[in-house]
């Protein structure tokens, strides 16, 4: 039995997938075999992956953008606030940081609900962090939007050279083009960012294509989105599984559109309850489970 790979069945109550997690609220049903031979059965063609969180590892990527940030105000001097000074308390720094990471989070879950759009919320965050993290203490309307916007172009410029790869990427990724899989990038955010981050990474070679929302024109888990993809790869959506480390995004806005999808559950968070028409769900823990079910 492999170590990283379960498919689930979840139980049918009908609540809402996104009120809330619950220990009890799935029950692992270990059909490996079983579960191995219907996904073979499929044949799928290609293969959608998402990036952050699946591909490149998302939290050390942005601690390092959000320190370029900070190195920028500095530089520009439109901050005194000692916090900014490489001489600071390390806690400090990592107080800025969580604050940034809790806003950021909190929006990025609020687009996954329709609230905002992936452009919105990359104009969102900025602010609201130098507005609520004391940065801007004293400054002028002016000034603060000044600040608001170095911060925010120069953690973007750090984003697109940061690549730090979650375990095993590449190689799953070399096994998946051998086995003959068509390889697609399916991400949420800047199209020329994430690109640039998979060419560091060393990676993007072996994308046939990358479906970034900005150049598609819709956000995960936006069903236009899937449509649009598949349109451009002249695939259906039985002939692609899409993987991912969202529920939200990656498996239930996939499985919408009629793909099926592998929920990438490398942190091993509690499971939400499915709606009924998606009560079987795939879970791997590692990317090197997903080659021992295609």
């Amino acid at each position: 039995m492999a170590e990283n790979y379960y498919p689930f069945l979840l139980p049918q109550n009908g609540s809402d997938p996104f009120c809330g997690f619950s220990k009890a609220a799935t029950k692992v049903l270990l059909f490996f075999d079983m579960t191995k031979l219907l996904m073979k059965k499929m044949q799928y063609k290609a293969i959608f992956i998402d990036i952050d969180d699946t591909l490149l590892d998302y939290i050390p990527c942005c601690r390092e953008a959000f320190d370029a940030a900070l190195d920028a105000l500095t530089a520009q001097r439109s901050c005194s606030n000692a916090v900014l000074q490489r001489s600071a308390p390390t806690s400090e720094a990592d107080l800025l940081f969580d604050l940034f990471f809790s806003i950021s989070g909190r929006l990025f879950s609020e687009a996954k609900r329709g609230l905002h759009t992936i452009a919105e919320v990359m104009e969102l965050y900025p602010a609201e962090f130098i507005e609520r993290s004391g940065l801007a203490q004293g400054l002028t309307v002016d000034e603060q939007n000044r600040m608001t916007d170095t911060f925010k172009h120069a953690f973007r410029a750090a984003w697109g050279k940061t690549h730090a790869l979650v375990p095993d990427a590449r190689e799953t990724l070399d096994a998946l083009r051998a086995k003959g899989y068509r390889l697609f990038a399916a991400s949420n955010s800047f199209g020329h960012l994430q690109r640039s981050r998979l060419e560091q990474a060393g990676l993007l070679h072996y994308f046939e294509d990358t479906y970034i929302s900005m150049d598609i024109g819709f956000d995960k888990p936006d069903r236009r989105y899937y449509e649009e993809t598949l349109r451009r790869c002249g695939l259906l959506p039985h002939e692609v599984l899409m993987v991912g480390d969202s529920m939200t995004t990656d498996v239930l806005g996939a499985m919408n559109a009629g793909l099926s999808a592998v929920y990438f559950n490398r942190r091993n968070e509690p499971l939400p309850l499915l709606p009924p028409e998606h009560a079987s769900l795939t879970v791997i823990t590692s990317l090197t489970a997903l080659l021992q079910i295609l």
